[in-house]
């Protein structure tokens, strides 16, 4: 904190204020709001810990605007997929305790289900899809010239990491989880930057200072803590907020509904690694969006190849793009953790049908997944599934996928190879 300025004269304000008084009115308010949200930090903590280490109240939330009309998809009047898989995949996601199933292919919705009592309206959590988003939000602020790359060294917006070995973490690093930062664990202790940096009234603070473990660039570490550095990020390098630059450079452009994102503090940070809430449709126009390379409406909004990079991954786990999951070689079980570590692991019962295919999936096992090649989206979201019968991740697109009614000189995707 600076020192208050000495002098023998003290300034007074049109309002009679003395400069002194003003410097020791700033201090008392600074010492008031730190008390105030310390207060509020150990109340979101002790709740967190009764609840199991899990968030079930996302508070505060803020709206994000969307398309301020927007127009439902189209629906296609003869699927192009046989409609007993369509069927079987509605029968699939009801049994798995969804609240919304949409397959869309070739620009028009084939199939669309709600459950639960949700409907094409509803507010749905998206966990976890909210990363794909954030990455979705670098690759547009690159198109508009506010990020130059994604090799772009995260210190050219944070002065604070300049000087330090945080400045090796690119743009790129975060988007791939190898930053090199903590990655996500549990922790009782009040103190532990894991709990920080998920739940305090002052995430940057507890972002930027979150500490780093290995070098940037050599270790895979999913983290929530480091998705959420890509909000702060992006509102450092366009100078606008995360809500309004997700809302008004992204959502709108590609006709979605808008919703609500979970922030810090009232007019804070928001969390861009976990919990807005939006429609079904939303999720799967941004899916669309990146099936179509980043067009939307005839207008470019990702930099040509970008998508490309989304879907490529890494030596230190080829199972995870730019927060974006892969097909990669195939495993019958494949974790968010470091490959190497053990963990909860998803269950993919056969190879994928197209090699090529990624996905955004979240907790609670809301997926959506994306072929490019065959021009097919298909989306997700609910609850946890029962533990019996188990998940399948290949189940819903694989079935889909190979009851398509190709039409002649239609490309088709290659499977992925069993291994």
């Amino acid at each position: 904190m600076e020192k208050p300025i000495a002098s023998a004269r003290p300034l007074r304000t049109r309002r009679g204020w003395t400069a002194l008084a003003a410097v020791a009115l700033l201090s008392t308010l600074t010492a008031a709001r730190v008390q105030d949200d310390e207060a509020l930090y150990r109340e979101r903590f002790a709740a967190l810990m009764q609840n199991g280490g899990v968030i079930l109240n996302y508070t505060p939330m803020e709206p994000v605007a969307g398309a301020p009309a927007p127009r439902p998809l189209p629906v296609a009047a003869t699927p192009s997929i046989a409609p007993q898989a369509l069927d079987a995949a509605v029968d699939y996601a009801a049994r798995m305790n969804s609240t919304a199933l949409i397959v869309w292919r070739n620009g028009k919705i084939e199939r669309e289900a709600y459950f639960k009592g949700q409907d094409r309206t509803s507010q749905l959590v998206s966990k976890s899809l909210s990363k794909p988003l954030a990455a979705i939000a670098v690759g547009r602020a690159i198109q508009l010239g506010k990020i130059r790359s994604l090799d772009q060294s995260v210190a050219d917006f944070m002065p604070e990491w300049r000087g330090t070995p945080k400045a090796a973490i690119t743009v790129r690093y975060l988007l791939d989880m190898r930053s090199g930062l903590l990655e996500q664990m549990a922790s009782a202790d009040p103190d532990h930057p894991i709990n920080r940096a998920y739940i305090s009234p002052q995430l940057a603070k507890a972002l930027i200072s979150y500490p780093l473990t290995h070098t940037p660039g050599t270790h895979y570490g999913y983290a929530n803590a480091v998705a959420d550095l890509v909000g702060l990020v992006i509102e450092r390098a366009t100078g606008e907020r995360y809500v309004d630059f997700i809302g008004t450079r992204i959502l709108a452009p590609i006709g979605a509904p808008g919703g609500r994102i979970w922030v810090d503090h009232p007019g804070g940070l928001a969390h861009a690694g976990c919990c807005m809430t939006l429609p079904a449709e939303s999720y799967l126009r941004l899916a669309i969006l990146l099936a179509e390379d980043g067009v939307a409406g005839g207008k470019r909004l990702l930099p040509r190849g970008y998508v490309s990079e989304m879907a490529r991954g890494t030596a230190q786990n080829p199972h995870y793009g730019l927060s974006v999951w892969i097909a990669g070689p195939y495993v019958s079980r494949r974790g968010f953790a470091n490959p190497a570590k053990p963990g909860p692991k998803v269950l993919h019962a056969a190879p994928y049908l197209d090699r090529d295919l990624f996905l955004f999936d979240g907790n609670s096992n809301q997926t959506v997944w994306i072929s490019r090649r065959a021009r097919t989206v298909v989306l997700r979201m609910g609850d946890n599934p029962p533990a019996q019968p188990e998940w399948n991740n290949s189940h819903l697109p694989n079935l889909l996928l190979g009851n398509i009614r190709w039409k002649a000189g239609e490309r088709r995707p290659l499977p992925q190879p069993a291994q």
